[in-house]
């Protein structure tokens, strides 16, 4: 006898629970609950939701669908690692878009705008290094940290199919993993600084030609240094 989630996933009512429960657990992979390489299972995850494993079926073939999960022989349903090239496409398209939104931003942009900026910049910047696993306080707080820098210069630019078309490639790889390069690696942390500050310098003088040149050079380094990380990561997340 089919189940009231059974049942109601074959109207409209049944299609909002599905989204809403492949909702929950892209953010859980996105934030790290879920790491990437870990396997999902559908009796756990019906659990947690309080739901049969119908909606949850069909949760995971959406996510798969969208790329973020796989199903891989005698392992089943997997957070997928993403391969090296498919970073440094998504992230060569978003520097074109965010160096868009970074000129656009340079006319727009006010004081308490700039200020947001630089205190997003030098909390990320002052934060101490750890060794946190992923999903801990320093990296969800970095990662914060770093989507305000970026988030106001998009809504700064005024263009909302700019800002979602920044924020759909955004999604496309766990977020957790930038973030814990930026509390892990002092270097990179400092890069990341510096690149910033050049960023809200050409804001702040006005000059759009600079912006965009500099945000197009910051986000392709930080595409640079997730490809490399995935690359490490790719030859050992499946052992064991």
């Amino acid at each position: 006898m089919a189940s009231d989630e059974d049942t109601l996933i074959s109207g409209a009512t049944g299609h909002a629970l599905v989204d809403e429960i492949a909702a929950k657990i892209r953010a859980r992979i996105m934030s790290g609950d879920i790491p990437i390489g870990a396997q999902l299972r559908q009796a756990e995850l019906a659990s947690d939701y309080g739901v049969s494993r119908t909606p949850v079926r069909e949760a995971l073939r959406q996510l798969q669908s969208g790329g973020l999960i796989e199903v891989v022989p005698n392992r089943g349903a997997i957070v997928r690692v993403p391969v090296p090239w498919e970073v440094r496409e998504a992230y060569e398209v978003r520097a074109e878009l965010e160096a868009l939104a970074a000129s656009r931003a340079v006319s727009r942009i006010s004081r308490g705008d700039l200020d947001t900026l630089r205190l997003a910049n030098q909390q990320m910047f002052d934060r101490p290094l750890t060794e946190s696993e992923p999903g801990t306080e320093a990296a969800l707080e970095s990662r914060q940290e770093n989507d305000t820098f970026h988030t106001t210069i998009a809504r700064v630019a005024a263009n909302n199919r700019l800002a979602r078309s920044i924020e759909e490639i955004n999604d496309t790889f766990p977020r957790n993993v930038s973030a814990q390069l930026l509390v892990h690696d002092a270097r990179h942390r400092e890069e990341n600084f510096l690149e910033h500050q050049r960023i809200i310098e050409a804001l702040e003088s006005g000059d759009a030609d600079r912006a965009r040149t500099e945000m197009r050079a910051h986000v392709l380094a930080a595409g640079e240094h997730l490809a490399r990380w995935y690359e490490q990561r790719s030859s050992t997340v499946f052992v064991g």
